[in-house]
């Protein structure tokens, strides 16, 4: 079955139910978890990757100096983009709560964790999704972020969600994650930082929970873009290299040199370029995105699906949910974006290779944390190990 392949769309009047299911990636993983050991051990703070998608948050921190180990996630696309990127760590493939200790424990091989992060699943409590609600069963998987640390006992801790879980079930979830952490030995700071504020072409703001061991160990990042800093890296500083396309072509290579100092930093290291493909739209779609102005909306009756702004920063890049819809028109061209110019837009490197095609490299890439921004707090959490 193709990891695109999706589940039967239920009757329109309950696609917004919150009472209805959320419909599940068919890429996820059904069956029992799977290991795949590592295959060096490296060197550096060691870091475990809990719900770990695409590896944003490993990719940033490694570049801050930590070693990522183990990756955990249920997606299956998620975790190949994440065994190739970090070829020297296990990875475990599977339903985090179907992962037990002695499954952690062979994966690790003995290792002591230095640091656990966790990307956990925000759906439930994202303003882009319409079925939001507290009781989404989703609200829950931090339990399971908690219940591992207990077990690998790491010297820090780093939880990222979007920035309204701060205000969803009248502040209680915020709460229990802080009290948990807080519980498991750590003393918890939280702080809302946004992607924008850190060189990443995005105004993404998300919500970070730090946990150490000693008191005023850990210091928050200092922006470095923005009023009175560095300008904000724009969408065209970050995707202007990348070559033209009609719908449905792709590119391998390179349009020009690197015109911006943003470009240079992504294509380092990058030999090919990958995941440069155009959505295949009909042509009224096609006509829609070329009439629409950039910075303005593409329909109606979603505001936020807008066509870029060359001059201006992206704004939240969300998943897009599981079916093949584009989130964001580009800036010049008829065309919903490539996979690799969301990459861009997330400050995902071009030598990470996102698998699973243009759905599910939208799924991974909307759910990254920005490496970027992963690497300006790792910075400041080595300072603390």
């Amino acid at each position: 079955m193709s990891s695109s392949t999706l589940l039967p769309r239920p009757a329109r009047a309950d696609v917004w139910n919150p009472r209805v299911a959320s419909e599940e990636n068919l890429a996820n993983w059904p069956h029992a978890p799977v290991l795949r050991p590592s295959a060096t051990t490296g060197s550096g703070p060691t870091l475990v990757d809990l719900f770990s998608g695409a590896g944003g948050f490993s990719v940033g921190l490694a570049a801050a100096g930590l070693n990522p180990v183990l990756g955990v996630d249920v997606l299956r696309p998620s975790i190949e983009t994440y065994a190739r990127a970090h070829a020297g760590a296990a990875t475990i493939l599977g339903d985090i709560r179907r992962v037990d200790s002695a499954l952690i424990a062979e994966a690790l091989n003995g290792r002591r964790v230095d640091v656990v992060s966790a990307g956990v699943p925000c759906q439930g409590f994202s303003i882009c999704n319409r079925k939001r609600h507290d009781g989404d069963q989703r609200n829950r998987l931090f339990r399971e972020f908690i219940r591992i640390v207990r077990e690998v006992k790491p010297r820090a801790v780093l939880l990222e969600n979007v920035s309204t879980l701060r205000s969803a079930g009248a502040g209680s979830f915020a709460r229990d994650i802080e009290r948990a952490i807080a519980d498991c030995g750590f003393q918890v700071e939280w702080r809302i930082l946004n992607a924008a504020d850190f060189g990443v072409p995005q105004l993404r703001r998300r919500l970070f929970f730090v946990g150490v061991r000693k008191r005023g160990a850990f210091r928050w990042p200092e922006p470095t873009h923005g009023e009175g800093r560095l300008p904000h890296v724009t969408v065209w500083d970050a995707i202007g290299d990348l070559p033209a396309l009609e719908s449905g072509e792709a590119a391998t290579q390179w349009a020009m040199p690197p015109q911006t100092e943003y470009q240079r930093a992504m294509r380092d290291g990058a030999e090919t370029l990958h995941n440069h493909e155009a959505p295949r739209h009909p042509a009224s779609t096609i006509q829609r995105i070329a009439q629409t102005l950039p910075g303005e909306p593409m329909y109606p009756r979603f505001r936020q699906r807008i066509r870029l702004h060359s001059d201006l920063p992206s704004p939240t890049q969300v998943s897009g949910g599981i079916r093949p819809q584009f989130s964001f028109g580009h800036p010049t061209q008829p065309r919903g974006l490539s996979v690799r110019e969301r990459c861009r837009l997330q400050s995902i490197p071009d030598e990470v290779v996102i698998a699973g095609g243009i759905v599910q490299g939208r799924v991974q890439t909307g759910n990254a944390v920005p490496p970027l921004l992963a690497r300006a707090i790792g910075l400041c959490l080595m300072e603390s190990l």
